[in-house]
């Protein structure tokens, strides 16, 4: 299959249902051959049904594309290597990983259990560290590879109910930007990408309020395919020199985010105390400070991804 991804080895996790079925489809049709990953679990983790992996793959070999289904859990290292190895078992080769696989436990800060937490840190942030240091070996060795990473709003500026979820987005921020650094010298690139899509887990946002009704409609026509064309670019030799970056995807329009630096300072020979604090540094740095909304996370949408 001619196209921008004509020659390459994709594997892609969470790739059965929704944000990452739209990138397996895509990445198939631009000529890559897809490794399609999905443990099948409910939107909380629980139980296990290959069959949303297996209809991706046959949808794809429908089209005379080529790929293979893989059921393994990210959250576990060997089944994790098992997503790699199907790669290069099957086709030779491994040329980007696309880490997508998640889960949600939303719970009030104050309600949320040790499991909740564990559960959605292991998917998340484990699972990104598992599948691509699988993936890093072959990457160093053929001097090349796309690292593509799922982070969210929601952990770039918080969200309701969702320490778990925002801890586990931000540090896989953490993890691509160090990933980028190490693995610059062996030519190996890494991003990341915090989508904006009606998926089943955006399904779950609450809609009691017109306020609420009204951003749910505005998510729903926002659909997973929009997700997927940046997702394909950033896989492609088009995206070499493209690497140590936050993306964001709201429907056609693409946003480069920036990263945290410092925006003001104060300094002051003889030193601080808290009262000087109070009294000096507090009132010039309260401007700067997020308004309402930033601290609500909503200054870019809500987005539970």
């Amino acid at each position: 299959m001619a196209g921008i991804l004509a020659g390459k080895v994709v594997a892609i996790t969470g790739a059965g249902r929704g944000v990452g079925r739209e990138i397996a489809l895509l990445c198939a049709r631009e000529g890559a051959s897809v490794v399609v990953n999905d443990l099948g679990t409910s939107g909380e983790g629980e139980g296990v049904d290959l069959s949303p992996a297996q209809e991706t793959v046959n949808d794809i070999r429908a089209a005379g594309g080529k790929a293979v289904a893989n059921g393994a859990s990210v959250a576990d290292p060997k089944g994790a290597a098992s997503i790699i190895e199907d790669a290069v078992q099957n086709f030779g080769r491994i040329d980007a990983v696309v880490n997508n696989a998640g889960i949600l436990r939303d719970r009030i800060w104050h309600k949320m259990s040790h499991e909740d937490w564990n559960a959605v840190i292991d998917v998340h942030l484990n699972g990104c560290f598992n599948v691509s240091k699988a993936a890093t070996p072959y990457f160093k060795d053929q001097g090349s590879g796309s690292f593509i990473h799922f982070t969210s709003t929601s952990g770039l500026i918080g969200n309701f109910g969702q320490a778990n979820y925002s801890a586990a987005k931000l540090g896989i921020v953490g993890l691509s930007q160090s990933i980028a650094l190490d693995m610059a010298r062996a030519g190996v690139r890494s991003n990341c990408i915090a989508p904006f899509a009606w998926s089943r887990m955006t399904a779950s946002i609450p809609a009691t309020t017109p306020a609420e009704i009204e951003r749910v409609e505005r998510m729903k026509s926002m659909s997973a395919d929009k997700i997927a064309p940046l997702v394909v670019f950033l896989a492609s030799d088009a995206a070499a020199e493209v690497t140590n970056q936050i993306f964001s995807v709201r429907k056609n329009e693409i946003a480069l985010f920036s990263k945290p630096r410092p925006i003001r300072s104060m300094q002051k020979n003889e030193g601080w105390t808290p009262q000087s604090i109070a009294d000096e540094l507090l009132p010039a740095f309260r401007p700067s400070f997020a308004d309402p909304a930033e601290r609500s996370g909503d200054v870019f949408g809500y987005d539970p991804i």
